[in-house]
């Protein structure tokens, strides 16, 4: 992609860098230090208006050990990940690019950076988050590091067993409003199905073969099994080691959220008029993703043709993560991955455990069983 490079030693910027640029020395532990600043320089993304929504991010390894990170956790010049938190006078901007539920890191998703190396790249921040609204924006990149280790095999993580972050320290940009940088109207174009259509036991598929369509009916019956289930516990007030595990120490609130979500999610899933669409042309080595304005489309990727029907990182529970993704349904997000990363996030963090949308399958998936 445009402008994306490893640089050693000292950064030699392309362009220029704004003044009020934005960096954060590592925490404690943490050898990644995050520098953005609002990008001007000369072929920074063809568009001249999308220079109102760049901003440059360098990511640099202070440490003496080489890290390793997956690459889903460094920013691409068109985002793929929720990893800058905005907000525009004071009010939080929504997320809007793809929510993608990815595999296990292999051997070839991971991004390496030696010691003194810098990651840098242009990110079109307009790609993914609504900036048509002329104001003050706050921007902070914010990317969990789930996964990340340096070369002696220490993984990133905080004391209370967490994985660490790169962040960066909130920087400004003002966007003047004179420009079209409506990112919704960038994803509606994306996600707008491609390929013949056909609705089969009231489900929609785009691009899948017969025997894709089976395997996906399949899924979309023992997902509204799952949802069912799920909400089923909740509505019948149970606290056992099913909720506890995957949502952490019981509030009345908490549990009303929890409740709330498999209501929207089992509604969801319960749709039979063509309004859940399974798309079949991702290609990518991940399980599925969405895009979470888009409802009720769901991309499965290659990991999901793989998984099991049901049980752990299942079909059917790829079907409610991506599920709990939609703006109308939970609007989760995706904190961490995997069971092991789920259950420390419900320990540590019962909040972010509520808005992360594994930790909901697991409830759902439930395995091994628990009451």
């Amino acid at each position: 992609m445009k402008l994306l490079h490893v640089v050693s030693g000292t950064a030699v910027l392309v362009g220029a860098i704004a003044a009020a640029t934005a960096a954060s020395p590592a925490a404690p532990g943490n050898p990644l230090r995050v520098n953005i600043g609002a990008f001007h320089g000369v072929g920074a993304l063809s568009a001249g208006d999308a220079l109102q929504g760049a901003v440059e991010v360098e990511i640099t390894n202070t440490s003496r050990r080489t890290v390793r990170l997956p690459k889903w956790q460094l920013p691409t010049e068109e985002l793929s990940s929720n990893l800058f938190e905005v907000s525009v006078d004071g009010v939080k901007v929504d997320y809007q690019g793809p929510m993608i539920k990815q595999r296990a890191p292999q051997a070839e998703d991971y991004a390496i950076l030696r010691p003194g190396e810098t990651y840098r790249v242009v990110v079109d921040l307009a790609s993914a988050y609504d900036l048509s609204q002329a104001g003050d924006y706050t921007v902070t990149y914010n990317a969990p590091l789930q996964f990340a280790s340096t070369d002696d095999r220490k993984m990133l993580r905080q004391a209370n067993g967490l994985p660490m972050s790169a962040r960066s320290a909130p920087m400004r940009l003002w966007v003047d409003g004179g420009f079209k940088l409506d990112a919704a109207q960038r994803v509606s174009a994306k996600a707008k199905p491609v390929g013949p259509t056909q609705v089969v036991n009231g489900v929609n598929y785009v691009g899948c073969t017969s025997s894709r369509i089976t395997t996906a009916g399949q899924a979309v019956t023992a997902a509204r099994n799952y949802s069912e289930n799920a909400k089923g516990y909740l509505n019948g007030g149970t606290v056992g080691a099913r909720y506890t595990t995957w949502f952490g120490a019981y509030t009345s609130s908490r549990y009303s959220t929890a409740r709330q979500h498999f209501v929207s999610i089992d509604s969801a899933m319960d749709q039979n008029s063509g309004q859940i669409t399974i798309n079949c042309g991702c290609t990518s080595s991940a399980y599925a993703y969405v895009y979470p304005n888009q409802p009720y489309q769901i991309y499965v990727c290659r990991a999901f043709w793989n998984a099991p029907l049901t049980g752990t990182d299942s079909k059917a529970g790829t079907l409610i993560h991506e599920m709990s993704h939609f703006n109308a349904v939970a609007g989760t997000d995706d904190h961490v991955y995997g069971q092991s990363g789920a259950k420390n996030l419900a320990i540590s963090n019962p909040t972010n455990a509520l808005d992360n949308a594994d930790n909901h399958e697991y409830f759902a998936e439930n395995t091994p069983f628990q009451n």
